[in-house]
């Protein structure tokens, strides 16, 4: 039969395991929820209060989370607490002093603060109002203070009270530093989380805004449509607004906006001087991005400026950021936008407008050369009205015409061969074979690289066999045989050039697709007669041709294969005897009225 002694000490044991069983289980519970809460901590908190409040006999307990920019901290979830408790904490936030709050002095000593009594006059005579409501609205006398510590920072701090004067037991103490640790993880995880999330949403904005822009070649609309929309969305703004310089270069034009305050910024102005204070004109002439973080306390605002009064007074409009739209070093605009209220965009948001505005200075570009090309099909689809006005000597024709035919008119002292005439060519068009699907996937800066090696490696060819002009936009290329400089046999010069870019891009895009990317080649070769001159303005003007060997030749390319060299029958006869070849039978091409016979270059050729 066991002694009272030892019936007493099997009770103590029993209620330790007791004890030690509440506690894993509660563990356990934490864990859980943390590993089914990786988009929200506020679930995990939830857990760690209860299971606090419940093992540690402590009827009130609330998890604060520290802002070192404001010098507060803030009471992100409670338990047990009255509402008046509540708000008094996330009304006024108590500032971050460790004499005056034990919850700050536990961050700032990265240690648990234990007061047996928070009704102890000696303590905190500075924090009345948040005194008052512990001890007198809720009774709290014995409170514990757990920091949550990551990376050997406090980021906030766990809190327990009792309403009676009882001291924390070590076993509880330790407890509630399991749960601050629990609670570092869930926050760290969302972070990660958010992080990723976030990552992923710009990576899918920005290929979202590089598909449009493939497909906008004549419109940028569409373009800054689709920015305004994406940086509403990510960056939380209610508006987002797109300025370009006017011709005069003295102001800037409100062209394209989005969101939900528009009416506001139409009824205010949509041309604004470039010496006006707005943060756009500010942006734009000193090419730097402008982050006003309060608009109150800009000298706009003191100086009573208008549109900055009304902004604040009437919109409540506090933060505002302008990014300029940079083209070779010169600022044609600004992407503007501002958040609700007063908040100040964070550094990936900012970097995120300035993605989106060199995106739309690329659509801007697309488009002004798009144009420029059209135009001058146009009008040399019937004949060139205009010829060239004056062109300046030396170093201004080699400033637009390729060094090639700069030096021939230099040496013939006249410039007879720039004017409008009709000449046989051989013409060649190149482009890329699913370039479209590769730029709807790839990073811009992999873009960018795959079209700078591109036409480096295909330049060095056209430079090699004596081009006379060469014309590229985007991953497309045109090259002139026979004109200005003159050749023996245009057609197959373009034949000997379609077969070097052949072989060259066939070893790229071994290279390319080691990387991931299915890149191919595609060539078509005319020979005809065709308009060619120099058409343009002063300052910026273009050697070109147009006719229908130029469009039988772009259509050729665009119906090639990956590898094929597809020849006009012209170009084919003219070369037969040092290329064979074979007829693909005739096509109607688009533009082109009679139906053509499609010659395909014979495979394995290498001269």
């Amino acid at each position: 039969m066991q002694s009272p002694h030892e019936v007493h000490d099997l009770k103590g044991l029993l209620a330790e395991l007791d004890k030690v069983r509440a506690r894993e289980g509660a563990t356990r519970e934490i864990l859980d929820v943390l590993m089914r809460s990786r988009d929200h901590e506020f679930p995990v908190f939830d857990a760690i209060l209860s299971n606090a409040t419940r093992l540690c006999n402590a009827p009130i307990a609330g998890l604060f989370m520290a802002d070192y920019g404001k010098g507060k901290y803030e009471l992100v979830a409670s338990l047990g607490a009255k509402p008046q408790f509540e708000k008094t904490f996330k009304d006024d936030p108590p500032d971050l002093d460790p004499k005056q709050f034990a919850a700050a002095r536990a961050m700032e000593e990265k240690r648990f603060v234990h007061v047996e009594d928070l009704a102890s006059p000696t303590l905190y005579g500075a924090d009345a109002d948040h005194r008052i409501v512990c001890t007198q609205t809720e009774g709290i006398r014995t409170a514990l203070f757990v920091p949550l510590i990551w990376n050997d920072q406090s980021i906030g701090a766990i809190a327990v009270w009792r309403r009676e004067v009882r001291p924390f037991q070590d076993d509880e103490i330790a407890l509630v530093e399991t749960f601050a640790a629990q609670a570092v993880i869930a926050i760290e995880n969302v972070r990660q989380f958010r992080e990723i999330r976030e990552r992923l949403e710009r990576e899918k904005a920005t290929s979202d805004v590089l598909s449009v822009i493939s497909k906008s070649r004549d419109d940028a609309q569409p373009v800054f449509k689709i920015i305004h929309e994406n940086i509403t969305r990510l960056c939380d703004a209610p508006f987002s607004g797109l300025f370009l310089l006017d011709e005069t270069g003295e102001g800037l034009d409100l062209v394209s906006l989005e969101g939900s305050n528009t009416d506001y910024i139409l009824a205010e102005q949509t041309k604004w001087p470039i010496s006006d204070p707005s943060a756009q004109c500010r942006a734009v002439a000193k090419k730097k991005v402008v982050h006003i973080r309060d608009l109150t306390e800009t000298a706009a605002f003191r100086g009573r400026h208008p549109p900055t009064v009304r902004a604040v007074e009437q919109e409540g409009i506090r933060t505002f950021l302008a990014v300029p739209l940079i083209r070779n070093d010169v600022a044609i605009g600004a992407i503007a936008i501002y958040p609700s209220g007063l908040r100040p965009f964070t550094d990936s948001q900012v970097e995120l407008v300035k993605t989106f505005a060199a995106q739309a200075v690329i659509a801007i570009e697309n488009v002004r050369q798009f144009k420029a090309l059209e135009t001058l099909n146009a009008e040399l689809g019937d004949r060139v009205e205009e010829q060239v006005g004056e062109i300046e000597r030396m170093g201004k024709l080699k400033r637009f015409l390729p060094t090639a035919v700069a030096d021939t008119i230099v040496s013939s002292g006249s410039e007879n061969m720039l004017k409008s005439h009709r000449a046989l060519l051989g013409v060649l068009f190149c482009d890329i074979r699913g370039f479209t699907a590769f730029c709807e996937t790839a990073e811009p800066e992999e873009t960018i690289e795959v079209l700078q090696t591109y036409h480096e490696e295909m330049g060095k060819l056209i430079n090699a066999h004596g081009a006379g002009v060469d014309h590229r936009m985007g991953d497309g290329i045109m090259v002139l045989f026979n004109d200005p400089l003159p050749c023996e046999d245009p057609a197959g010069d373009a034949v000997r050039l379609a077969i070097a870019m052949r072989a060259r891009m066939t070893e790229l895009s071994k290279d390319w697709k080691r990387m991931g990317f299915r890149l191919g080649f595609g060539v078509g070769v005319a020979l005809g007669y065709a308009t060619v001159g120099m058409v343009g303005y002063e300052g910026r003007s273009d050697y070109t041709a147009s006719g229908t060997a130029i469009n039988v030749a772009s259509r050729l390319c665009e119906l090639a294969e990956d590898g094929e060299i597809l020849l006009s029958t012209r170009a084919a006869i003219a070369v037969e005897n040092d290329f064979p070849s074979v007829s693909c039978g005739e096509v109607t091409l688009k533009g082109i009225r009679e139906p053509v016979e499609v010659i395909r270059l014979s495979d394995g050729l290498t001269s």
